[in-house]
């Protein structure tokens, strides 16, 4: 459960943020008939149900093995987190560019603008408040690595989702406020209308980046590189192993399943083999805490 610590509260910090927003954009969008800001209240909307499909996922994959499910239930978090990216470009991206085009037949002018342009600035602080927390959470995982590489090659797909979610979220709120901010300067609906197709084209973008790295873990995928070759360096330098002859590796939620095949020195008995490959197994769950099973085989040369 402590590996997962970190994405409940970056999770928990989301789901805070996005409550009060949702709440506050609702409002203003009635109060000023803004459909920037009616998208913008869906979008939030929207994130507080992922951040709870997440939550479910995360408590349902730290449920243990059982006879069904041998390897337990790490999966659930893909599942999860990839009916969060579907959300994420239906309710969110498809919802408002639908209502921008309905604007942009029917624009309505703006009433009040002023409050939801204050509204999304309070909106702006709230969701860059979620962000540093979940940005704080990602340097734990990133082990040094760039923020990019990380993105690129995580195998926590919750912290990807959530991550993604707050990025879309600020970038959606700038726009909007930009988009307001003209339509109350020009009188120009039209710029409102806009602004709420020009937030859902980035939704749609975000969503088809997590809907690709999700499902690439959905499907199976093998662990992360770096943890790749601290595996194979672990099994090269012990002196009982003369040659390796596959290693596999299977991301399973925060766990990986491991395999090797290994020829192992002649001179050794099957009871000897056996304790070595044992230690070694042993070695490499210290070096690797993410490994949560570890099948070593030993085989001869063809």
């Amino acid at each position: 459960m402590a590996s997962t610590d970190g994405s409940f509260r970056a999770i928990f910090y989301a789901f805070l943020a996005n409550g009060g927003i949702a709440i506050a954009k609702g409002i203003a969008a009635y109060v000023t008939g803004s459909g920037s800001m009616l998208a913008e209240a869906i979008h939030s909307v929207a994130d507080c149900t992922n951040q709870v499909l997440l939550f479910v996922g995360l408590k349902g994959a730290s449920r243990p093995a059982d006879a069904r499910h041998p390897l337990g239930y790490g999966k659930l978090t893909y599942f999860w987190s990839f009916m969060v990216a579907i959300l994420l470009f239906s309710m969110g991206g498809l919802f408002s560019i639908y209502e921008g085009v309905h604007k942009l037949q029917d624009p309505e002018p703006l009433d009040r603008a002023w409050i939801a342009l204050l509204v999304l600035g309070i909106s702006i602080a709230l969701e860059g408040g979620s962000l540093l927390g979940a940005l704080r959470e990602i340097k734990h995982l990133r082990k040094g690595y760039s923020l990019i590489h990380w993105l690129k090659h995580s195998r926590r797909a919750e912290m990807v989702v959530v991550f993604g979610e707050d990025v879309a979220a600020l970038i959606g709120l700038v726009l909007a406020s930009g988009f307001v901010g003209l339509a109350a300067i020009t009188g120009n609906a039209i710029f409102d209308a806009m602004g709420s197709i020009a937030i859902g084209l980035v939704l749609i973008t975000i969503s088809v980046f997590l809907i690709v790295r999700v499902r690439a873990l959905l499907i199976g995928i093998a662990a992360a590189p770096d943890l790749i070759e601290v595996i194979e360096t672990a099994i090269a330098d012990d002196d009982s192993v003369v040659e390796v002859f596959n290693v596999i590796t299977i991301q399973f939620g925060a766990r990986v399943v491991l395999a090797a095949k290994v020829a192992m020195r002649p001179e050794l008995s099957i009871g000897q083999a056996a304790e070595r490959l044992n230690r070694l197994e042993a070695r490499i769950k210290v070096a690797c805490p993410e490994i949560g099973w570890c099948f070593m085989e030993p085989d001869v040369r063809a």
